[in-house]
């Protein structure tokens, strides 16, 4: 952050020289960690801090800031910063790290980027008796008037940066991520990326594995360890992927299960919100994981609760056990709260696992000689390419269409020695060809869409 406050051009210079080296730090795992220790870090501010207390007054915040073209706008209010929790005014080093690949992997002017922390307060009592903390210290504002200024912050934004500005949600807490991308995502041109960019990548991860595995989405039951925003964007674009491949969305839903932190998820339990019911099936109560694996027999095991080691070897055992080439995904952020690693899966799964993670994990080697690069699923994949392709097409309004055309343009960089060598995703270094393919896809439907 240093050397981006002190020469920008020799910032970017330094990320692109070596994207696969460099955004680890960047972007996850490390944005976490300086997540938790801005107070410490913290010398100057990077980006605009609305609070509460800017109400009536939100359009004159953004009129002060020195760029006065802005095409792209990354928010958050803290409350769930990665699977570390409320982080409140600390989680602005994720709009700061998401911005700068917005940049180094799309290709974004930095001047037309802008990070914004929306300061309601925070739950956290850590960080309220924090010296160093540099928020509001207090709890969070709720009810109307949090969406009052969530409405206010909207139009302000589009008042002065235009309908085209894209608005990227990140880190909201499930209360309000879902909500707000309903009543926004027709109105403004925005999206949420722990939603529906998670979704994507993930997607394109599964679709990569179907070439390994010889088989359609169709054909696999899905189980998902945790039932958040992660897991319902990833389960609503596994369903369209299966209505594409021909099958009612009816019978797509029965093959997609979820586990919450109070068991599997089936008709009849208790305190189910309106996400979850979708996916609530008719089976008896369950809490315990590696008895619901068991039980359920799922092909394709995805990790998204930020459980560290949910994944024992018990259960990464009994997807070896029943399936010929279990699909296992450890999406969770950051490394610590992996559900399991790479080492164990490829070893439990003597080299049958299909494995993919949220963070990177080092190259596995088997006994047998065979060596493993690990696929991390990393947003970084889709956020930069959607950003270039909003940005360049003049885009209002995000569908759900899009981040499934997305997912599949990432599986098709995927080669068959990618594949041989355990990458459920193309390298890193490649993720600026990604990016432009992407948007240039987009360009493609939009053009055949407004010829038919």
């Amino acid at each position: 952050m240093g050397l981006q406050d002190r020469n920008e051009k020799l910032f970017y210079k330094v990320l692109t020289s070596d994207i696969e080296r460099f955004m680890p730090i960047v972007y996850t795992p490390t944005v976490g960690l300086a997540c938790q220790q801005y107070g410490i870090a913290f010398r100057r501010p990077r980006g605009l801090f609305i609070t509460s207390h800017d109400r009536g007054h939100i359009e004159t915040l953004f009129k002060s800031w020195p760029a006065t073209t802005i095409k792209a706008i990354v928010v958050t209010d803290g409350e769930r910063i990665l699977g570390l929790g409320d982080l409140g005014c600390y989680g602005m080093g994720i709009p700061v790290g998401k911005l700068a690949l917005y940049t180094a992997c799309g290709g974004l002017k930095p001047q037309e980027c802008l990070p914004v922390m929306l300061d309601v307060g925070t739950d956290n009592e850590e960080l309220i008796n924090d010296p160093l903390y540099i928020g509001l210290k207090h709890k969070r504002i709720r009810g109307q008037a949090y969406d009052d200024l969530l409405d206010e912050f909207m139009e302000a934004a589009v008042s002065q940066y235009g309908r085209n500005c894209l608005i990227q949600y990140e880190d909201f807490a499930n209360r309000n991520a879902f909500r707000l991308l309903n009543k926004y995502r027709n109105l403004y041109c925005t999206f949420n990326d722990d939603i529906q960019g998670t979704a994507s990548v993930a997607v394109a991860g599964l679709l990569a594995a179907l070439r390994i595995t010889e088989n359609k989405l169709s054909d696999h039951t899905v189980l998902f360890q945790g039932a958040g925003e992660a897991a319902m964007g990833i389960a609503n674009l596994l369903i369209m992927g299966m209505e594409k491949e021909g099958i009612p969305k009816k019978e797509a839903i029965k093959k997609i299960w979820m586990v919450d932190s109070k068991g599997l998820i089936v008709k009849g339990r208790a305190s189910l919100t309106s996400e979850k019911e979708v996916f609530a099936h008719q089976h008896e109560e369950m809490k315990n994981l590696e008895d619901i694996v068991n039980k359920i027999r799922p092909s394709v095991l995805i990790g998204v609760a930020a459980t560290a080691g949910a994944f024992t070897k018990r259960i990464i055992k009994d997807m070896a056990s029943f399936n010929k080439r279990p699909i296992i995904f450890a999406l969770s952020n950051p490394t610590s709260k992996a559900e399991c690693s790479a080492e164990d899966c490829y070893h439990l799964t003597e080299g049958r696992g299909i494995f993919a993670s949220g963070s990177p994990f080092d190259p596995v080697t088997l006994p047998d000689g065979r060596t493993f690069y690990p696929g991390q699923g990393n947003n970084a994949y889709v956020f930069p390419g959607i950003a270039l392709g909003v940005v360049s097409c003049g885009v209002r309004h995000i569908n759900d269409d899009i981040f499934l055309l997305t997912a599949e343009v990432i599986c098709q960089q995927v080669s068959k020695k990618h594949l041989d060598e355990g990458r459920l995703y193309p390298p890193l270094v490649a993720i600026r060809d990604v990016s432009l393919k992407i948007a240039v896809k987009w360009n493609l439907g939009l053009r055949t869409l407004l010829l038919t």
